[in-house]
């Protein structure tokens, strides 16, 4: 890790690639290595920009702990996009560029035209709404060419918006209180929707070069990051830290 990582988007640069592990969700199976990390990112973010997302837009994101949310936030960010963790199920014009949520979910959201539905999971059947697995499947595995400065907003939380700056800041506040290094695993065991819940637990195993775990509660990382409401009571991780201590 080294200060050279302004972004979060730095973190999934090409020479990061590798066999090691990044992203796992012991829920579904899946898990993704450094290299299939930092392309399917890529992938993602050279979809959304294909709809239109750029620096300024707002993409809602849902925030359940899986890995299309781990690689959406990804993909935006390198876009220089805002990501709206749990956004309201109403909004008006130009309030959403993209909307990224579960098939199940997708018909609760009324968005007007204008918001590209993205859903995952199952196979949408209005063939209105595009299909994550599919549409990012097909993408170019290359990195987008926008270039995103820190001072741009990364998470529109509560009325704020939180700049990438903000969250690298803390991502590497984070990673000295917990001593996190290119071995380590970090449970996220908190919502996404908390600005240092995302600092904490996806950027900052991100920039010490180790895995994020989106676990369920039957399977362990080496440190968690807490949600405001959880103590470390009952967590299996012996390391811990609270988000709220961090952003």
């Amino acid at each position: 890790m080294t200060d050279e990582y302004a972004v979060l988007g730095d973190c999934v640069a090409r020479e990061r690639r590798s066999d090691r592990p990044a992203l796992r969700h012991p829920s579904s199976g899946r898990a993704y290595d450094w290299r299939r990390c930092c392309t399917t990112s890529w992938k993602v973010g050279n979809y959304l920009r294909n709809e239109g997302v750029r620096e300024g837009a707002t993409v809602g994101l849902a925030a359940d702990p899986v890995p299309e949310s781990v690689l959406t936030l990804l993909g935006a960010s390198m876009l220089g996009a805002t990501v709206q963790f749990a956004p309201p199920l109403t909004g008006e014009q130009g309030s959403l560029k993209a909307l990224v949520v579960p098939t199940a979910r997708v018909d609760d959201y009324d968005y007007p035209p204008g918001t590209r539905y993205v859903a995952y999971g199952e196979e949408p059947a209005d063939p209105s709404y595009a299909y994550f697995e599919r549409e990012v499947w097909s993408e170019n595995p290359t990195a987008p060419p926008d270039i995103v400065r820190p001072e741009t907003a990364l998470l529109a939380v509560k009325g704020r918006t939180v700049s990438h700056g903000a969250v690298m800041d803390a991502a590497r506040e984070a990673v000295e209180a917990l001593g996190l290094d290119a071995d380590d695993t970090v449970a996220v065991r908190g919502p996404l929707t908390h600005p240092g819940v995302v600092a904490a637990g996806t950027a900052a195993p991100l920039l010490a070069g180790g895995e994020i775990l989106l676990p369920d509660e039957e399977v362990s990382g080496d440190c968690a990051v807490l949600g405001p409401d959880r103590t470390a009571d009952g967590v299996p991780e012996a390391r811990t830290l609270s988000a709220d201590s961090v952003l």
